[in-house]
């Protein structure tokens, strides 16, 4: 099977990569700005028609969409996350029509939940951020398109490799600088009074193995999560344990010294199990202890003077 995976430098993207390769039988094709992919495809400004061509000579049995952005102006959102997909269900029609497409959503695409509420697929969308519109954006241009294609809408991934921009990278780089000094002192965190949906990395890269290997058609909306709401300071605590840091975790409260209206992530995941025979293997503990195990070295302590670091 030749697979083009589209996004394979991030950090979704890469695990998938890894899982992909792994498989017997597999031809990996990466597409992507990098130096190091086989096709040079930016979905951002590709043309429709350009990504034909590009398809036409991968000839790919199948494709996987990691591409997606979660910071930037709301041009480069909707760029990547928007009309990204929307090219390329169209380029896939034209030059590719058998190929099977997954596509990697966001929880985000649903927007705020009621406190207990499980989420599944058939719940409205609502996001009220420009990032999860922008998500949207692509997951309805791939639901809508006349291919074979499916999306997985993926909660909060935890777990090795974990970028800066969420609280698991931040907070492990921010640990990591602690440890290596005596006393460990104190990390600052925002309020962690939410509650979400933390995936491993790794169930989220087994989820998509399970799409493309899977004969006939399927739902065209999965959602990938643990199924259960852990609370933030649950995932302070755990990467604190696994660093051995023995400091203090400073959590910065909202107004008047309360915690801010504590929002809620949680994702129905029968339907995955049912029709892919997937369920999430790792528990929170084990991504904690993979993330600190895999970027966690202690770095060389900061001059003299700084008492403390800080993780927005």
């Amino acid at each position: 099977m030749r697979i083009l995976l589209l996004g394979s430098t991030g950090y979704l993207g890469g695990h998938v990569a890894e899982r992909l390769r792994a498989l017997p039988g597999v031809r990996l094709l990466r597409g992507g700005r990098a130096p190091v992919d086989d096709h040079r495809i930016d979905l951002a400004t590709i043309t429709a028609d350009a990504l034909a061509e590009q398809l036409g000579r991968a000839a790919p049995d199948a494709v996987v969409n990691c591409a997606g952005t979660v910071t930037g102006t709301a041009l480069n959102l909707a760029g990547v996350n928007s009309r990204g997909p929307a090219v390329l269900c169209q380029a896939l029609r034209t030059a590719s029509p058998s190929a099977r497409l997954v596509h990697l959503g966001s929880a985000a695409e649903y927007g705020p939940r009621g406190v207990g509420e499980r989420t599944a697929e058939d719940a409205p969308a609502r996001p009220t951020a420009l990032y999860g519109a922008t998500k949207l954006a692509g997951t309805l241009a791939v639901l809508e398109a006349r291919i074979d294609a499916l999306v997985l809408r993926v909660t909060d991934p935890v777990g090795p490799g974990a970028p800066p921009a969420g609280l698991p990278g931040r907070l492990t780089a921010e640990l990591s600088r602690a440890v290596a000094r005596t006393p460990h002192g104190t990390v600052r965190v925002g309020d962690l009074s939410a509650r979400q949906d933390f995936v491993d990395v790794r169930d989220v890269a087994q989820a998509v193995a399970l799409a493309l290997a899977l004969p006939g058609r399927l739902p065209r909306l999965l959602n990938i999560g643990s199924g259960r709401a852990a609370p933030a300071r649950d995932l302070a605590r755990g990467l604190a344990d696994a660093a051995g840091f023995t400091g203090d975790v400073e959590e910065t409260l909202g107004q008047a010294g309360r915690p801010t209206a504590a929002p809620w992530q949680c994702s129905d995941v029968t339907a995955a199990e049912w029709e892919l025979g997937w369920r999430p293997r790792f528990t929170l503990r084990e991504s904690l202890a993979a993330l600190w195990a895999s970027d966690g070295d202690p770095r060389p302590a900061p001059a003299a003077g700084s008492r403390g670091t800080s993780v927005p």
